[in-house]
């Protein structure tokens, strides 16, 4: 667990970047600090790991202030990821993995086996465990930050806008992957960003901060979505923050029609094995592309977000092998967040 406790930073210049924080982050969780730029949210993580000390306060980390270790120690205890990965260019990305095993006193060996092993974890193949960053991708290189940050084990995680610096797509991989990394290891992470929708994606608790250092709102995702604490915070997240609540409710909550039930005319072609092809309409040639399905594990967000895209304007589901079992019509979804609504059962 991290503690900051009536945390201050003051510049020399007397600018106030943090003002008197106090926050708890919790074990094994990952928490997303967010605001706009110049609001603290990077200085407090950077205190954390004593980058930059604080002017006043404490900060403890499992109830031992930090200040009573040496700062090479501590770091050496807390994994660090940065934009852009801030690799060691003259060293081969097994090596870069490996560095803080080795500073560790781990055998070169035993250390380089074990950063083969989060090569494979965090998604890269080893045969570039040879090669030098400026011969990987952003996105390689990245996955590699990761992996060096994960290469000593360590308690508690800081990520300073870690995905920024790569496009959509990319991004979106490395957060899927990073969800999943952390679902087997449960590590304690501050994570920094100026994402919105990234914050609420990767947190288990959102952490809004305003200007001047000051912390206006703690919450899990859906209730920062649904409970905004003042102004600040609804302007923030946005006034799109309904649809955006809507990732948090299963698809499998809504009513689906049957497949083979034809919609203004046309019926949706399957495969062999029950795999959708497309919307079939009349002479039984004309295919429509059906642009995408969902599962029942997906969000309603998600079942929407097909169902826009759909010509026929319908959301086809899908079972875990693919096989369509139903559809839904964008009306049918209106009709059950309304009611959802009307019940008390959201913001959307």
């Amino acid at each position: 667990m991290i503690e900051f406790d009536q945390v201050v930073k003051t510049f020399p210049d007397g600018t106030t970047a943090v003002d008197h924080l106090d926050l708890t982050l919790p074990d094994g969780k990952i928490t997303v600090m967010v605001g706009p730029s110049g609001c603290g949210k990077t200085t407090s993580l950077r205190m954390i790991n004593r980058m930059i000390d604080p002017t006043g306060g404490t900060i403890r980390i499992d109830g031992d202030d930090i200040t009573s270790k040496d700062p090479a120690e501590l770091r050496r205890g807390i994994g660090y990821v940065i934009q852009q990965a801030g690799l060691f260019p003259h060293r081969t990305i097994v090596d870069n993995i490996a560095t803080v095993p080795f500073l560790l006193g781990t055998d070169r060996k035993q250390a380089r086996a074990k950063a083969l092993e989060l090569m494979e974890r965090v998604g890269l193949s080893t045969s570039f465990a040879k090669r030098y960053p400026v011969q990987l991708s952003g996105g390689q290189q990245q996955r590699v930050g990761v992996a060096r940050a994960l290469a000593a084990d360590p308690p508690v995680m800081l990520m300073d806008e870690p995905f920024s610096a790569v496009d959509p797509v990319v991004r979106d991989q490395l957060q899927a992957e990073f969800l999943r990394l952390q679902q087997d290891l449960g590590k304690t992470i501050a994570f920094v960003t100026h994402d919105i929708d990234e914050a609420i994606k990767i947190g288990d608790l959102v952490a809004v901060f305003a200007e001047g250092g000051r912390l206006a709102q703690i919450a899990p995702p859906e209730t920062l979505l649904a409970e905004p604490a003042d102004d600040f915070v609804a302007g923030f997240v946005g006034h799109d923050r309904g649809f955006r609540g809507l990732s948090f409710t299963q698809a499998s909550a809504l009513p689906v029609e049957p497949v083979d039930r034809a919609v203004d005319g046309a019926t949706l072609s399957r495969d062999d094995a029950g795999r959708p092809l497309g919307w079939t309409r009349g002479d039984g040639e004309t295919l429509i592309d059906h642009d995408g399905t969902f599962g029942p594990d997906n969000s309603v967000r998600a079942a929407l977000d097909v169902a826009i895209r759909s010509p026929l304007g319908v959301a086809v589901r899908v079972d875990e092998h693919g096989r369509a079992d139903g559809v839904v019509r964008h009306e049918t979804i209106a009709t059950f967040l309304r009611e959802r609504h009307q019940a008390g059962g959201g913001s959307a």
